[in-house]
Parts: C-alpha cells; structure tokens; sequence
C-alpha cells in the first residue's frame, strides 16, 4: 500500500461531484500497472480508458468513489488542490522504500548518457531525478533519504512552476538498490520496468567498462 501511497501522490487526486460524492482517481498511461494497483487496493472498479491523439497513448483511469477513503486521503495530507501543497505522509520507515518507489514511477525520471564529451575520455553517467511543484514535499523526501544513506541530492527549482531533486552517479546507485533491493521481499508488478531497466542497464554499462 506504501507504494501506492507514493504513485497517488505523484498521478492521484480527489475530486467531489456536485451532488457531493468523492471520488480518489490515478489516471495514468500504463494500463498494467494500474491493473497492479487495482489487485493490491482488492478494487472491483473498471478501469476506464480514454484515446487521446495519434501521437500520444491513451490514459487508463481508475476511480474510487468513497468518501472514508478520501478523508483518510486528507488525513495524510492530500487535498482536491495537492500540487502545490502536497506533504509527505508518515510512512513507516520499512515501508518508505515502496513510498519513494511509487512516487518515482509517477513523478520520476531517470537518464544515462555521456557527460565530458570534450575529453579524451568520455564518462557514461546516470541521474535519476524526482520532480513536483511542492518544494516542501521534495525537502522532505530528501531528507527521509539521506536518513537513508542516499546522501547528494540536489534541490533546484526547474524552468517551469516545479521542483527537481536530483541524483548523480553515486546517489543514484544507492537510489536503485534502496527502491528495488532494500527490505523488499517481493516487488511482485509493482514498479514501472522501463525506469528499473534504465538503472540496470547503466550497472550493466559500468561493469562493462571496468
């Protein structure tokens, strides 16, 4: 349930109609992986699929009408009106790493390339970064993670009305075994593989060079 905390707080919100019902709703674009979250919450709601243009995927919505759930929502810190105000929830600690995994899926990224390309030697690195429009929430979430050895992180405000909380190489490294490797004793689907690949394939580029 931690890493489903982590994704809504990234793809979630919650929405009342006006005749009063509340709703919690993720909206994303890959279709099984709301599929794992639907078989985690023990959902029996449709997931409902929305085409969009030729040139982008279509979005799957699952939404939730409940209004104890969208008060413990609130409890937690989520309101209708999160993206700026959004707040890290008291997770326990064996648990945060499906937090910040859940919450990297929605709001991450992670990229390896080539950095000092005018050298002789060219150095292949990784930076996996956190984004949102809640400076406060990434204060937080870097400081849970250093408490966590994840140490380096780098808090900049982005082009745009948003956050980024990167990671270099080393950071990044301790950032893969800590979301996939640390107190995990099954992952089942709940991850988005793309990223996950996108970290191994940077670990399996290093031991190449070595």
């Amino acid at each position: 349930m931690a890493y489903v905390l982590g994704f809504f707080s990234a793809d979630g919100y919650i929405t009342v109609n006006k005749r009063g019902g509340q709703f919690w709703c993720i909206q994303i674009t890959d279709k099984k992986l709301l599929e794992q979250i639907k078989k985690v919450i023990k959902s029996e709601h449709k997931i409902s699929a929305r085409p969009r243009s030729r040139n982008e995927s279509a979005l799957y919505r699952l939404q939730i009408g409940s209004i104890e759930m969208c008060d413990d929502l609130r409890k937690l810190g989520f309101s209708e009106r999160k993206t700026k105000s959004l707040a890290v929830p008291n997770v326990p600690d064996k648990y945060f790493s499906d937090f910040a995994r859940g919450y990297f899926d929605g709001d991450g990224s992670v990229w390896i390339g080539f950095v000092h390309k005018e050298r002789i030697t060219k150095l292949l690195a990784i930076r996996a970064i956190f984004t949102s429009c809640s400076k406060g929430f990434l204060e937080i979430l870097k400081s849970k993670l250093e408490k966590n050895k994840i140490t380096n992180g780098v808090l900049r405000k982005g082009k745009g009305n948003y956050y980024r909380l990167t990671y270099s190489i080393h950071g990044s490294l301790k950032l893969y075994d800590f979301m996939y490797n640390h107190n995990i004793k099954d992952l089942g689907d709940l991850y988005l593989n793309r990223k996950k690949k996108i970290f191994e394939k940077f670990k399996n580029a290093a031991v190449a060079q070595r």
